[in-house]
C-alpha cells in the first residue's frame, strides 16, 4: 500500500518487535515499510487482528505481518504475537511514520502580536495569527493561520494550535494540548434570565480550564463559565462538533465522539466514554468509568461503573432487549386490538348470558302468587 506519508521508515519485523514487546511467530527478517487495514494491506505492509470476526481474512490477506492477540498455527502470513493488538498496532505507526510533524517557520511578520504578549521559545506562529495583551505562550508551540488568542490566554508548553481557532479572554490552556481547526473556546455560555416573557443575556465572567495533554477535535465549541470554570480533565479527548456548555465538568481520561453536546454543570467522572451524538442534561453528576452508548439522551444521574444506552439512557442490558422488540411492535399491537375485540365480544356474551339466567330466576310477583292461589 503506498502511503501519504513520506516519513516512513522501514523496518524488520524483529525490530518491530522489539519496539513493542511481542514475539514474531514466522520470518524475523520481513521488511515492513507501512501500515494498511487487514483487507488491504501488501506484502511490505504490517496490519492487526483485534476482532475475531475478522480472523477469516488472515487466509486471503497478502500482508507482510499480522499483529494478534495470540498464536494461530496454519496462518501462512508472519505474526506478531502481543498482549493488546490494537495499541500495538498504534507503537507501530508512531516507530513507522512518528507523529504529525509540524512546519518550523518562526514567528510570522504577518501575524499580530501585542507587546504585552510573552512567547516562549522555539514556537511557531503562523501569518495572520492574532495575540491580544498580557497572552503568554510556553515554550515549543505551533499556532497555525488566522487564530485569535484573547486577552490573558495562557497556553502551556509544547501545545498545537491548527487554523482559525479561537480561545477568548482569560482561558487557560495546558502542555501538549491540540487544538483542532474552528474549535472555539471560552465563548459566552448559553444563560439567559426570562422576565416578562423577554430573555436577558446573563454576563458570562467564568473562564475554561483545559488540563494537560487534552486534544479538542475541530469545529467544537467550549463554553465559558457564567461564575467558575468549565473544565476539560487531563489527557481527555473531544471529538469534533462537540459542545460543552457552561461550567461544565468532563474528569481525566474522558473520550468524547463526535457531535456529543453536554450542558451546562453537567459534571462527569474520569475514564468515561460518550459515544457519538450523546445528549447531556445539565446539572446532573455521571461517575468514573461510566460508558454512554451512542444517541442516548441522558436525563439522570448515573453511578460509577455503568454502561447505558438509548433514550431516554438505561442500563445497556435493558436497552437491548428493549430494541430487540421494535420491529414486532406493528404485530403486537394487531394483536392486542384483535385480542381486545374478542375480550370485549366475551364480556357482551357472558353479560347477555347472565342477564337471560338473572331474568329466568325471578320470583313471581304478589298478583301472580294470588293468581296461582
Amino acid at each position: 500500500m503506498d502511503s501519504m506519508n513520506t516519513f516512513t521508515q522501514e523496518r524488520t519485523l524483529r525490530e518491530i518487535a522489539e519496539c513493542v514487546g511481542g514475539r514474531v511467530c514466522g520470518d524475523p527478517d520481513t521488511m515492513i515499510r507501512s501500515a494498511a487495514p487487514l483487507g488491504e494491506a501488501g506484502p511490505n505492509d504490517i496490519t492487526f487482528l483485534a476482532n475475531r470476526k475478522y480472523e477469516r481474512q488472515l487466509e486471503t490477506t497478502e500482508a507482510g505481518a499480522v499483529i494478534v492477540g495470540r498464536e494461530m498455527p496454519g496462518v501462512r502470513v508472519p505474526l506478531l504475537v502481543v498482549k493488546d493488538p490494537y495499541f500495538a498496532f498504534t507503537q507501530v505507526l508512531v516507530f513507522l511514520y512518528g507523529h504529525r510533524r509540524h512546519r518550523k517557520v518562526g514567528i510570522s511578520p504577518r501575524a499580530s502580536i501585542a507587546p504585552t504578549a510573552v512567547i516562549g521559545t522555539d514556537c511557531h506562529i503562523h501569518d495572520f495569527v492574532t495575540i491580544a495583551d498580557n497572552v503568554r505562550i510556553g515554550n515549543g508551540c505551533v499556532i497555525y493561520p488566522c487564530v485569535y488568542l484573547g486577552e490573558n490566554v495562557q497556553i502551556g508548553d509544547g501545545t498545537v494550535i491548527d487554523a482559525n481557532a479561537v480561545i477568548y479572554e482569560g482561558c487557560r490552556v495546558g502542555n501538549r494540548v491540540i487544538i483542532h481547526a474552528n474549535a472555539t473556546i471560552g465563548s459566552d455560555g448559553f444563560g439567559f434570565a426570562t422576565h416578562d416573557d423577554i430573555h436577558h443575556k446573563i454576563p458570562q465572567i467564568g473562564t475554561v480550564v483545559i488540563e494537560d495533554d487534552v486534544e479538542i477535535g475541530a469545529s467544537c465549541s467550549i463554553e465559558r463559565g457564567t461564575l467558575g470554570a468549565t473544565l476539560v480533565g487531563r489527557g481527555s479527548k473531544v471529538g469534533d462538533l462537540v459542545t460543552i456548555g457552561h461550567g461544565a465538568k468532563v474528569g481525566p481520561h474522558s473520550l468524547i465522539v463526535a457531535q456529543v453536546g453536554i450542558a451546562g454543570s453537567a459534571t462527569l467522572g474520569h475514564h468515561c466514554v460518550l459515544g457519538g451524538q450523546v445528549g447531556v442534561v445539565g446539572h446532573i453528576k455521571i461517575g468514573n468509568h461510566v460508558t454512554i452508548g451512542a444517541q442516548a439522551g441522558v436525563i439522570n444521574s448515573i453511578p460509577d461503573g455503568e454502561t447505558v444506552a438509548g433514550a431516554p439512557a438505561i442500563d445497556v442490558s435493558h436497552a437491548r432487549r428493549a430494541y430487540a422488540m421494535i420491529p414486532y411492535l406493528p404485530q403486537m399491537r394487531q394483536d392486542i386490538r384483535s385480542l381486545q375485540s374478542q375480550l370485549e365480544k366475551l364480556a357482551a356474551s357472558i353479560h347477555g348470558a347472565s342477564s337471560r339466567q338473572g331474568q329466568a330466576q325471578e320470583p313471581p310477583s304478589a298478583a301472580e302468587s294470588q293468581d296461582i292461589e
